[in-house]
């Protein structure tokens, strides 16, 4: 059993989360699966506070994180698209937080979105909306998302925000006296085992393949689920092979 299983930026109400494996990844986890301690939703559960945009299978994943929440502890730290933090806890009846230390294997790792460190939203809005709007876009176009990854890992102000904010989060969990950081916000799984501070991304559900964390005994594994691989991993988990694994 693992002590937790970390996932973010679910975008429930976009078009382009993938509620339906996200159904069936919920329901894995529920029905004892996959079996963890907790459940750490690592913000953006919400694409936005207008929920009249939410489908069918949207509402089926906030019912089942509301079944869950029943069984385990689910940690909901606040995402940029969240929303006000009373609307969020009265939906679901999960808390929210800002940050959150899990202890694990002897080691302090810390969570929290991502997005307080990421200056360009602030300074430039507007085109981070554009840039959001061609990026769906893609999506639509190609329904494998190899364009859309292709353009983001192309993209130089993306690539350099993405450095900043891993830079920052590392520096603000070493203040904190914590080994590891996980965040979301940048929508691109990653592992960096190889400073002081390790950084991890849990990735998003709206591009495949989607991605998750498993954190156990103070190590940390990054996961792809799609539904041409989900079979395989119900039995064990595929680990992404660029990513350095078994953090410390």
């Amino acid at each position: 059993m693992s002590d937790a299983i970390v996932i973010s930026d679910l975008h429930l109400g976009s078009e382009n989360c993938e509620a339906e494996l996200l159904v069936e990844f919920l329901e894995s986890i529920h029905h004892g699966h996959r079996k963890t301690e907790r459940l750490i939703l690592n913000g953006d559960v919400f694409d936005s506070i207008d929920f009249r945009r939410l489908r069918k299978d949207h509402w089926k994943v906030l019912s089942l994180l509301r079944k869950m929440s029943d069984d385990m502890p689910i940690v909901w730290l606040h995402g940029n698209h969240d929303g006000a933090f009373e609307n969020l806890s009265q939906l679901i009846g999960i808390d929210v937080i800002e940050e959150y230390v899990l202890k694990s294997g002897g080691r302090s790792i810390l969570f929290f979105h991502g997005h307080r460190f990421d200056d360009f939203i602030e300074s430039y809005p507007w085109t981070t909306w554009f840039a959001d709007r061609i990026y769906r876009v893609l999506q639509r176009i190609d329904k494998t998302h190899h364009i859309a990854r292709l353009a983001k890992k192309n993209s130089k102000i993306f690539l350099r925000c993405t450095e900043k904010i891993e830079q920052k989060a590392i520096a603000y969990a070493r203040e904190l006296g914590c080994s590891t950081v996980c965040c979301g916000h940048t929508h691109l799984a990653m592992a960096k085992v190889d400073g002081p501070v390790s950084y991890f991304n849990s990735g998003s559900w709206t591009e495949r393949p989607c991605h998750y964390l498993t954190v156990g005994d103070g190590r940390i594994v990054v996961h792809a689920f799609d539904k041409t691989r989900r079979r395989i991993e119900s039995d064990a988990a595929i680990t992404l092979p660029q990513f350095v694994l078994g953090a410390t």
